[in-house]
């Protein structure tokens, strides 16, 4: 049997928290040299290179992150165990990670996920922003627990994964509060030549937008489109132009953006999803999550 060095995954650990060679030998007391040889050596071990240059600095690979998140959690375990054996209280609270799609709304993101921090035992959520593409691959290898997304993983995917549905809303239309009185009146035939602020084309929600703009025979302007929900709104709370937004959510944007409603319309949908490995959701986090997304969030 092979057996971990975990000097050598301490070497790696130190570089990877500490961004270089040099920094890590001074913390460990070592040469540079040392230290770069006991990292080749892990390396070697587990088949895979754990760092990458990036001009004169060092980067983890995708296989060096993998690498990483584990010797935290180890070292964690270790750091606890002593605090165990000198007597000192521990309690090491369960860990949900979750994936956050960049295209979920952030306001909608921290509604779902906010019933999971008042659990009790309490849990430790660590939420990772990624393509939807690359959080489904992290699932798959189950360095995360959770992905929320706007997109349903497709039959045909690669990963055993299941969908599940947390809900849809319609869409709302905002403004600042002189432009939401301009264009509210006739709405939605008042956004004809109107200032629009769109997300990018690659979106569920853009294609949405198209068809019913090209139902409506309405053509607006399009000022500017993003892939950040966030960005969107921070634009149009500074008056480039109307944007759209999540209807069960638009209490929250009128006041977080300072903004006001121009009109909403059910015939383009938003809806949200959870994807995780199990086909019953049995971790309590992830069926709180769902539960409470359907019964307050969006309600049928």
């Amino acid at each position: 049997m092979e057996w971990l060095n975990y000097h050598h995954l301490l070497y790696f650990w130190t570089i990877a928290k500490e961004g270089s060679v040099t920094a890590a030998a001074s913390t460990l007391r070592l040469s540079q040299p040392t230290v770069s040889g006991q990292v080749k050596l892990l390396e070697e071990a587990l088949g895979a290179r754990l760092f990458r240059r990036a001009g004169r600095n060092l980067e983890l690979t995708e296989m060096g992150k993998v690498a990483y998140r584990y010797a935290d959690d180890i070292f964690a375990l270790g750091r606890e165990m002593q605090d165990v054996f000198a007597g000192r209280a521990t309690s090491r609270p369960e860990r949900l990670v979750i994936g956050v799609s960049d295209l979920v709304p952030k306001l909608v993101l921290h509604r779902l996920i906010e019933p999971a921090l008042g659990l009790d035992p309490p849990i430790r959520v660590v939420c990772r922003e990624d393509k939807t593409e690359r959080l489904l691959a992290d699932l798959a290898i189950h360095d995360i627990d959770l992905v929320l997304t706007d997109t349903p993983i497709a039959g045909q995917a690669s990963v055993r994964a299941f969908n599940h549905v947390l809900g849809e809303t319609g869409v709302t239309f905002f403004a600042r509060a002189s432009d939401a009185r301009r264009y509210r009146s006739g709405f939605p035939h008042s956004l004809e030549d109107a200032p629009l602020l769109v997300p990018t084309e690659n979106t569920l929600l853009r294609r949405g937008l198209d068809h019913w703009f090209t139902d409506l025979g309405v053509r607006p302007r399009i000022v500017a489109e993003f892939e950040d929900s966030g960005l969107l709104k921070a634009f149009g709370a500074e008056g480039a132009g109307l944007f759209p937004g999540p209807t069960a959510i638009e209490d929250e944007i009128c006041e977080v953006y300072r903004v006001k409603i121009v009109g909403r319309t059910d015939a383009v949908v938003e809806r949200f999803y959870a994807i995780n490995v199990e086909r019953r959701i049995k971790h309590p986090a992830v069926r709180l999550i769902v539960e409470h997304a359907k019964a307050a969030l969006f309600p049928t």
